[in-house]
């Protein structure tokens, strides 16, 4: 059924194709025809129907029969139909437009991946720079895998109507094929089911990417990959599912009545990074910290960045991946928007920048390199939740309050003897729920601060739970550290048996030049 209709299609969207190039060329522009006459048929049919939902093969075959009927459509008309039924898609020219940039901002969030890897590698010493970014291949190609065998559709729809708050378990690759040719969302048809998905999954490796730079150095390979597969492929759909699968903190089935007005985190300050900087924070505590970090006397011995170089780039390769991150959170390409979040999501990495740097030269007293790359991130954890509904000032304020709150956050965490090499709890932990908060305080959305601190606590609560009954399970199985004589000869030569920088090189030399004999 579906090979006939898709044939079906492109034989008369080819015909009209060439029919209207020839009128085209021999008429004026005021008499040209339609564009896409199948498409706006076709959106015009779903309208009617309400919701996106049903058989996709009959919506299809309704829009080919009333272009096989030749019944004449208004292109004026049918526009105005749609647009009042979905303001976003009044056409296929707006839908090919939203459906681009989600593309392209999957694209830029794919980059981050890089960004977090070579952050990671600067920030910690060369003898463990291989299992690092071995760390981060493992991490994207299980998260893509796991949301696609059953993370997006248990992410999406998550919590159903009649559900009693139940979150729905499901997998994509057990759907029905014609749902995924024309499932465009409950909202609007502004993209395909598969830009979506390729979009949200770039989101869900990013929680297990933030534990890698906190465990790093110490952590035994296999059980972190365990660990990856459980928090990316079970807890994160489920958790995401409370609020962006219209769950319990969208005011649905359990404790709809405590978030009856709406939990508000636009892209994902509180499930995406508060989620996985306390899934850290657990897997931290248990892990301990590396040897030598902390003396028998308090005292706090500095374990330095192999190479700021490469970490700085790492940052910059974030910050560029963050465009992505909160303007294809838009989830369309409304011009106006769009451009508003990177302006917002712009000043407030810089302000959380100069906050970095004037409090830690302030405290530190010295201009610290490695606080400025973290309040730049710290800055953008912050403005995440509310990219979209902040004035410039509001994020300018609160990207400076985060690259405060940053540092404050790293320097207590150490006293506390809680090590992460590469502040990966204080950036997305701590300024996620400061993010989070700060919608009630600077937006205007009408967000309520007790729910806003109420659900950030309970994602935040969830996500450290899971990783403290994982990793207490794991380490009394399989073991989560690796021994002392591994982590003091370095993780890259003791588990994957190869350095990640050559120490030395074998110079070979060049052969002796051939004489030319000349005969007389």
């Amino acid at each position: 059924m579906k090979t006939k209709i898709i044939t079906n299609l492109w034989k008369y969207l080819s015909i009209i194709a060439a029919i209207s190039f020839t009128i085209g060329g021999i008429a004026s522009a005021e008499e040209a025809p339609p564009e896409t006459p199948l498409w706006d048929a076709y959106v015009k049919t779903v309208a009617e129907e309400g919701e996106f939902e049903g058989d996709a093969d009959a919506l299809f075959a309704e829009a080919q029969a009333l272009i096989e009927a030749e019944v004449d459509l208004d292109p004026a008309a049918d526009a105005a139909f749609v647009s009042d039924v979905y303001p976003s898609t009044s056409g296929y020219g707006t839908f090919l437009v939203n459906n681009l940039w989600l593309l392209i901002s999957a694209f830029l969030v794919f980059t981050m991946h890089l960004g977090f890897s070579t952050l990671e590698s600067g920030l910690t010493q060369s003898k463990n720079t291989v299992n690092i970014l071995f760390k981060n291949v493992f991490i994207i190609a299980a998260g893509l895998l796991t949301y696609y065998f059953f993370g997006f559709n248990t992410h999406y729809p998550g919590f159903e109507e009649g559900s009693a708050g139940i979150f729905k378990w499901g997998w994509m690759a057990g759907v029905a094929e014609g749902t995924q040719i024309a499932n465009q969302t409950e909202l609007y048809a502004g993209y395909t089911w598969w830009t979506d998905f390729i979009f949200q999954a770039m989101f869900a490796a990013t929680a297990a990417t933030i534990v890698s730079g906190a465990v790093a150095e110490r952590i035994k390979l296999t059980s972190f990959m365990i660990y990856t597969v459980l928090l990316v492929g079970v807890l994160y759909p489920i958790v995401g599912s409370w609020h962006w699968g219209s769950g319990f903190l969208q005011g649905g089935g359990f404790l709809s009545g405590l978030f009856e007005d709406g939990f508000y985190d636009f892209a994902g300050s509180t499930v995406v990074h508060a989620f996985g900087g306390f899934a850290a924070l657990a897997c931290v505590i248990i892990l301990g910290p590396r040897a030598g970090k902390y003396s028998k006397d308090g005292g706090i011995k500095p374990i330095l960045g192999s190479n700021m170089p490469l970490a700085t780039i790492g940052v910059f390769l974030l910050w560029l991946g963050w465009f992505g991150f909160n303007g294809g959170s838009v989830l369309n390409a409304d011009a106006n928007l769009v451009s508003f979040v990177f302006v917002t999501t712009a000043l407030a990495a810089a302000g959380g920048a100069v906050g970095a740097i004037i409090i830690s030269w302030l405290f530190l007293k010295k201009p610290d390199l490695s606080m400025a790359l973290n309040g730049i991130l710290a800055g953008l954890v912050g403005i995440t939740a509310g990219a979209d509904a902040m004035s410039i000032p509001a994020a300018i304020l609160v990207g400076l309050i985060a690259g405060v709150i940053v540092v404050f956050s790293i320097v207590a965490l150490d006293k506390l003897k809680i090590d992460d090499p590469v502040g990966a709890i204080s950036v997305h932990g701590t300024c996620g729920l400061w993010g989070t908060w700060a919608v009630a305080i600077f937006g205007d959305v009408g967000a309520s601060l007790v729910t806003q601190i109420v659900g950030s606590l309970l994602v935040a609560g969830a996500a450290f739970a899971f990783s403290a009954i994982v990793f207490t399970i794991l380490k009394g199985t399989l073991g989560i550290r690796v021994g002392e004589e591994t982590e003091a000869k370095g993780l890259d030569v003791e588990e994957h048996g190869a350095p990640a920088y050559c120490q030395s090189s074998t110079i070979t030399a060049a052969p002796e030049p051939a004489v030319a004999t000349v005969e007389a």
